[in-house]
């Protein structure tokens, strides 16, 4: 398995891309195009999670209207548009609409008769947001959530697997400021949980 996690993003788009370019070719490109990748569909379907992960830290601004780009590697996995809510820590959270699905299903399965579970929902659902991206690669940060992140000029865009964080630049800075001196501590409490 250590040897599929080498192979990069551009090598799965290039097969990919010969396999459209083969089916275009009709019965013999589908033909040709089968027998190519039938042995290549378990190194494909491995690579997916990978494909569609969001790495990174990257840092942008919001303009005077509170629209702000996104990172051009992010924009290509939200296809067009996104999911903006609240997030933990006072920063936002971002995610494509299937994890967003995901995750709703998860919120509203808890039981409302406990304060905590209608809290966390309320906060999360209610402050939910549809955004689209717009043909520069921007998206419109609504008022309430600029306020609620504290976000006036300056964002940090982290990438964190399976959804994006938007973070004020200066309280990311003290944030990972304080994370990275008690990583120790945090990776050793982890450890406990098999990490």
């Amino acid at each position: 398995m250590a040897h599929l996690k080498a192979v990069d993003h551009v090598s799965t788009a290039f097969l990919l891309h010969c396999y459209c370019e083969w089916c275009k070719m009709g019965k013999s490109g589908e033909e040709k195009a089968k027998a190519i990748s039938e042995p290549l569909l378990p190194l494909i379907s491995s690579l997916q999670p990978l494909i569609n992960m969001f790495i990174g830290e990257y840092t942008h601004n919001l303009d005077d209207k509170g629209r702000m780009a996104l990172p051009a590697k992010f924009r290509s996995k939200l296809r067009g548009s996104a999911i903006i809510t609240r997030g933990l820590d006072a920063c936002l959270f971002v995610f494509t609409a299937e994890e967003w699905e995901k995750l709703a299903e998860k919120l509203v399965s808890l039981p409302i008769t406990q304060a905590n579970s209608r809290a966390f929902t309320r906060l999360m659902l209610a402050g939910a947001m549809d955004v689209e991206i717009d043909k520069q690669g921007r998206i419109l940060v609504p008022d309430y959530l600029r306020e609620y992140a504290g976000l006036t000029k300056g964002v940090v865009v982290t990438g964190l697997y399976n959804r994006i964080e938007l973070w004020d630049s200066e309280q990311w800075k003290a944030y990972k400021t304080k994370t990275e001196a008690s990583s120790d501590e945090i990776a050793e409490k982890l450890s406990d949980l098999g990490i």
